[in-house]
């Protein structure tokens, strides 16, 4: 039986677009359609495929999410999300629209939406293991599969509010489709994050030194900076919990569970020390 389409997915029809050739899109049979015929299929978890050529998958497979909803859930990154949800109430007006790039499970995105009850959200990610929560994250939240690096299945300037929480970025794309009040969230590593994790299982990604220069360079011909908030804190953790933390980044790509299973002494406390950079279109 097709998809009904998502209550909280009826609301983007206006700002969404076929990925093909930039016309409408309506519902039709659990699916989406444009007037060409391109056809966009509506998952049975909530999402829609909107992603063309390429498989809707990314290294964010299942045990991946898994990891990600257990250590959320735990609270440990709380302060980050307060902050995020903070700078984007400071802007956000009463019925606005937030899309959120790389949105995972839709962790963060829900957060946004439960403090501003007239906001809808967006959520975007190649991974449909990971979208499958995103649309079941919030009744506001919609989710959609796509590709940060290809342009955006949207309307120009008809998003308020782009986030952007430890993912890739795309900023041409990030300021079409904002409007001109609009921001960008942008929330980033320092170096002095997860320090102690990095210093007892070297395998862990490393934060590149040169990542807030580059980050700068990338975005100063679309952006300026509004104002940035430091999200700097202790948190104990347990050995399970520093399992799941591994386990839902990109480190997990080459450090099993297993090998943090057998590990050595993990590290029972860890420092998290984050940068949430708000951003207005030039």
């Amino acid at each position: 039986m097709p998809a009904l389409l998502p209550p909280a997915l009826e609301p983007f029809l206006d700002l969404l677009r076929c990925p093909v050739c930039r016309a409408r899109l309506r519902p039709d049979r659990g699916s989406l359609r444009c007037p060409a015929g391109h056809t966009f299929d509506i998952a049975r978890q909530g999402y829609v495929s909107l992603l063309t050529g390429v498989r809707a998958t990314s290294g964010d497979d299942a045990a991946m999410i898994q990891a990600r909803n257990r250590f959320l859930s735990t609270g440990r990154y709380a302060p980050v999300h307060r902050a995020l949800t903070r700078m984007a109430a400071d802007v956000l007006p009463s019925q606005g629209t937030v899309v959120d790039v790389g949105c995972g499970t839709g962790h963060y995105l829900a957060g946004v939406l439960d403090h501003l009850p007239g906001t809808r959200g967006l959520g975007l990610d190649t991974s449909a293991r990971a979208l499958r929560s995103a649309a079941r994250a919030h009744p506001r939240a919609a989710a959609a599969s796509w590709d940060v690096f290809r342009p955006f299945p949207l309307v120009d300037q008809g998003v308020d509010v782009v986030l952007d929480v430890f993912a890739p970025r795309n900023p041409a794309e990030f300021h079409r489709v904002l409007r001109p009040t609009g921001r960008l969230i942008v929330v980033r590593p320092d170096e002095r994050h997860l320090a102690e994790l990095r210093r007892q299982v070297p395998e862990v990604v490393t934060i590149d030194p040169q990542k807030e220069q580059r980050l700068r360079q990338a975005l100063d011909p679309y952006f300026r900076a509004a104002g940035t908030r430091h999200v700097a804190y202790t948190t104990p953790l347990t050995r399970q919990e520093v399992i799941d933390l591994v386990g839902m980044t990109p480190s997990a790509r080459h450090l099993t569970h297993a090998d943090l299973s057998g590990h050595g002494p993990l590290p029972d406390r860890v420092t998290v020390s984050v940068l949430a950079t708000a951003y207005r279109p030039r």
